[in-house]
């Protein structure tokens, strides 16, 4: 994945030049240009072959040239030279959550760590203990820093994993005699973090698919290479399987290898009740084949509706699927709008008209730019005249554009005690206020689901953002009461966020099904910074997939004039 290995040098380059002191200005912008690569929907080479790499905000001639460089050579002078001014070691603690250059450079100076390991083993040995400046509280930070990075080694986000997918399946497509592939496993049940990649494959001719597939140019290792399966390591160490099967099993073999693995024991016990045997290869009565060469023919032998592989999980889908009562989970194609967006107001990397414009053309009706407000000065955070300003440019782009409304909207601070940054007089202008916590994430769960619920009550309010906080990789979930969150929620028709972004997906897939069972709203937006991001949206479709919602659990599938009607209950 060029797109994570390029970002993750721009990222060491920026904590490098902290660590130097160097200009914050040239710190931020490496910062800047990392995230939106990680961003991207696409491979940074499709920019750089079709000369637009400046098209990515955040990317000047001398980041192009780096790009440009890596990709050419795999390498980037300037950051091969910067490295030798640090010790390794200080890099490698500077991925730990809760540990800045200062706090890394001091581990390094007075303990020698150099790893993450070692550091676990040095607060153990209660050795941090000893160095001033090193608070007891810093070290149990720390050690969550330390869970969040062994978490990440073993699990990838989703948005990563399809990239890796992505990037084994395309040259497959191209090999002659294929007539059917699909991502399996966790992948294909589109669950948040994946561990591996599994490919199932339907081919007369596997052997030519093994060889293709080991060849494929993101092969760092070859762990094993069969006649109908391989297993390879790629470049950042992700483990892909790829199997062949017969034309005639490969709707059996859908179902067993995507999982889940407690679904597929209840298959099996629904396959031995009925007299039969139920495996990767298909449904057999005694030696006799019945079915297999779809997976709706494998479901309907079973005696169910076909069961989409969001659903997989053994939660009571089959039960339905049995009774055909399935409900129709919500697409892509139902969604109407993005009702939180930002745009350069804020700390956005596009105008207000270019991300309408690039609204409009994913078939958008409307758009909400929810730029921060006045109190994240760290976001560029809208004070009151610039406001009046922004509202100005808005209703010129709405005068202008035909076919897409741009929606006056803010994404407002939630204090520590609750109250949202801008007085209710400013509140009542936005056709859309978003309400988000940016701070105070080591409260208790009382003070956070008092803020929350304080939020929603607020009767301008009309979607509580990212609900619990994390960033996966990074940041762990505040804790919250639901219950108390979504009764309050419910009454004051406040709606909950999935959000779309690809460290973020807020709520997850069991919250959002409790919300729904709760009667509450989602609404589902990408929080884009940049009009690339707002092709996001499809992560936050399979989190709500995943949490049995349909197209009428869902704010923004309603047309506009549907949706003020809404927001105005």
């Amino acid at each position: 994945m060029k797109n994570s290995e390029i970002a993750k040098i721009f990222l060491n380059i920026a904590s490098i030049l902290e660590i130097k002191k160097d200009n914050v200005f040239k710190i931020r912008a490496y910062e800047r240009a990392a995230q939106n690569i990680e961003g991207l929907s696409e491979s940074i080479e499709n920019f750089a072959k079709t000369g637009t790499l400046r098209d990515i905000p955040g990317i000047g001639k001398d980041l192009e040239e780096k790009i440009k460089e890596y990709l050419e050579t795999g390498k980037v002078k300037t950051y091969e030279e910067l490295k030798k001014t640090v010790p390794e070691g200080v890099l490698e603690l500077l991925k730990i959550p809760g540990i800045g250059p200062k706090t890394a450079e001091l581990l390094f100076k007075k303990l020698k760590i150099r790893s993450v390991e070692e550091l676990s083993l040095a607060i153990k040995n209660n050795k941090i203990k000893n160095i001033t400046g090193v608070k007891d509280k810093s070290i149990q930070n720390i050690l969550k820093g330390i869970e969040i990075v062994n978490k990440r080694k073993e699990r990838m986000l989703l948005s990563e994993a399809m990239q890796i997918a992505d990037e084994f399946i395309a040259p497959l497509k191209n090999v002659e005699h294929i007539e059917f592939i699909i991502p399996a496993g966790s992948l294909r049940r589109r669950k948040e973090t994946v561990r591996d990649i599994d490919i199932l494959v339907s081919s007369k001719k596997p052997q030519e698919v093994m060889d293709k597939f080991v060849k494929t140019p993101s092969v760092r290792q070859i762990l094993a290479h069969g006649e109908t399966k391989s297993s390879v390591r790629d470049k950042n160490g992700v483990q892909v399987d790829c199997r062949v099967v017969e034309k005639k099993s490969i709707g059996a073999a859908s179902v067993y290898f995507t999982g889940s693995k407690d679904f597929n024991i209840k298959l099996r016990q629904i396959g031995i009740k009925k007299g039969l045997k139920v495996n990767e290869y298909g449904i057999f009565k005694a030696d006799k084949y019945l079915a297999g060469s779809t997976e709706k023919e494998v479901f309907e032998e079973l005696g169910m509706a076909y069961i989409e592989p969001e659903l997989r999980e053994n939660t009571g889908e089959i039960e339905l699927a049995q009774e055909n009562k399935l409900p129709k989970l919500i697409e892509l194609s139902d969604i109407k709008g993005d009702l939180h967006a930002h745009s350069n107001w804020s700390d956005g990397g596009n105008s207000i008209e270019e991300m309408a414009q690039a609204a409009k053309d994913l078939g958008y009706s409307y758009i909400a730019i929810t730029d921060h407000s006045q109190s994240l000065k760290i976001a560029g955070g809208l004070s009151l005249d610039k406001l009046k300003e922004k509202r100005k440019e808005l209703d010129k782009i709405n005068k202008k554009l035909s076919g897409i409304r741009v929606l006056y909207g803010t994404e407002a601070d939630i204090d520590f005690n609750g109250n949202i940054d801008y007085k209710d007089d400013i509140l009542k202008e936005f056709d859309i206020v978003v309400g988000a916590i940016h701070s105070g994430f080591k409260q208790s769960k009382e003070q956070i689901t008092k803020r929350i619920v304080k939020a929603c009550k607020n009767k301008f309010v009309n979607i509580i953002a990212h609900p619990t906080g994390r960033l996966w990789g990074s940041r762990n979930p505040y804790e919250i009461d639901f219950n108390e969150v979504f009764k309050v929620a419910k009454d004051t028709n406040t709606a909950m966020e999935i959000n779309s972004f690809p460290d973020r997906l807020d709520l997850n897939d069991s919250n959002s099904r409790w919300a729904k069972e709760k009667g509450v709203k989602i609404s589902i937006d990408t929080d884009s910074h940049e009009k690339e991001e707002l092709k996001q949206m499809a992560l936050g479709i399979y989190v709500a997939r995943r949490g049995w919602l349909t197209k009428n659990d869902v704010l923004n599938t309603l047309p506009l004039e549907q949706l003020l009607m809404e927001i105005m209950k």
